[in-house]
């Protein structure tokens, strides 16, 4: 016990070249760096997970390198700020007063001031004035999950960094990296969905891969067991259901949903699933589009399939009707008679595109 070290902190990057998915800053930054061009006051943004706090902690170490002698603590130049818990105007004139005294060994002290969004009005006012004129060995690397709620004066005074989602593609080339490391043997449909799962947020798909490697079977990370545990609905019900639809089955789409509900899994949740898996099948019917589809190579052959079955009209009608449904589903009295009536109208479309063809052609 106590020697386990969680993934997303065990394989946090240190350098800028192991960062994932954020080349387009990383390369800038190197550039300024070794230009001798850098700013005094960065703000990085973006969706929780993606790199931001671990690159504003790279940057201040990278700053201060061959500044500092050989095995020098950067600790000691690099200080850190959660604005969440240290958003008052006393924390930010501390801050100031830290501010003015320059460092004892190298060039640069680096101030990391987490979630800034967070500051009060007033903390804001007082930290300005050391935004816009600071000493010349100080350096402001703001993070922030919400830009939107920075003030305008702060955000002229930074040099803004926008910072991507983290792609499936991305995140399942590191877990087989990490999985690699660690002798587990994970499936790759089992890495797409935990990719799918963590929305572009690399630190959540690492907590999940560890979640993931602590369940069944040991040293094994497998498709089935990532569904049972995340209570994700398997693809195949969604494949199913749309082969229902083409036969104009009604009673099969009926009898699938049941099951689907009997598993404890949400309508809504289904409604958004087969919406997703509609626009799934609309971008794999074109060469052009299905880079968009990511997914494993046996799940988008299947998608290649299936959407060589249905026409674009169908799909774009089925998701007009998904669309629909949902957007009443939440005021719905029967929520569950809600979607058996878009299940319905799904099963009878074929037949109606049918109807509507042999007219015009007649």
């Amino acid at each position: 016990m106590g020697s386990f070290i969680v993934s997303a902190r065990k394989y946090r990057p240190d350098t800028f070249d192991t960062v994932v998915g954020q080349q387009h800053i990383t390369e800038t930054l190197v550039n300024e760096i070794t230009n001798d061009r850098l700013a005094q006051a960065f703000l990085f943004c973006g969706p929780r997970g993606v790199g931001k706090t671990t690159c504003a902690r790279i940057l201040a170490k990278e700053i201060n390198k061959g500044t500092v002698p050989e095995g020098y603590d950067y600790s000691f130049n690099i200080f850190e700020l959660d604005a969440a818990s240290h958003n008052s105007v006393d924390d930010i004139r501390a801050l100031n007063e830290q501010v003015r005294i320059p460092p004892q060994t190298g060039d640069y002290k680096v101030y990391i001031i987490d979630e800034v969004h967070m500051l009060s009005q007033a903390a804001f006012n007082a930290f300005l004035k050391t935004l816009e004129e600071p000493p010349k060995y100080a350096i402001f690397i703001l993070a922030t999950t919400e830009k939107h709620k920075i003030l305008p004066t702060i955000l002229s005074r930074c040099q803004v960094f926008n910072f991507d989602r983290i792609t499936i593609p991305q995140i399942v080339a590191h877990l087989k990296g990490i999985a690699a490391d660690e002798k587990i043997d994970a499936e790759e449909e089992a890495l797409h969905l935990i990719a799918q799962k963590a929305d572009g947020a690399m630190r959540d798909a690492l907590s999940i891969f560890d979640q993931m490697a602590s369940f069944g079977t040991e040293g094994k990370i497998s498709y089935q067991e990532v569904i049972d545990n995340l209570n994700i609905l398997d693809y195949d019900y969604f494949f199913k259901v749309v082969d229902t639809f083409l036969a104009g089955d009604i009673s099969a789409a009926l009898v699938l949903f049941n099951e689907i509900l009997q598993k404890g899994f949400d309508g809504e949740l289904f409604l958004h699933g087969l919406a997703n898996h509609m626009r799934d099948l609309l971008v794999a019917q074109n060469a052009s589009s299905q880079q968009l589809l990511e997914k494993s190579k046996e799940i988008a052959g299947r998608y290649h399939k299936q959407s060589q079955e249905v026409s674009a009209s169908f799909i774009v009608n089925a998701i007009n009707i998904l669309g629909e449904t949902g957007t009443t589903y939440k005021t719905s009295r029967n929520q569950r008679l809600h979607i058996e009536l878009a299940l319905i109208k799904l099963a009878s479309l074929q037949h109606a595109i049918d109807v509507t063809k042999k007219k015009s052609l007649s």
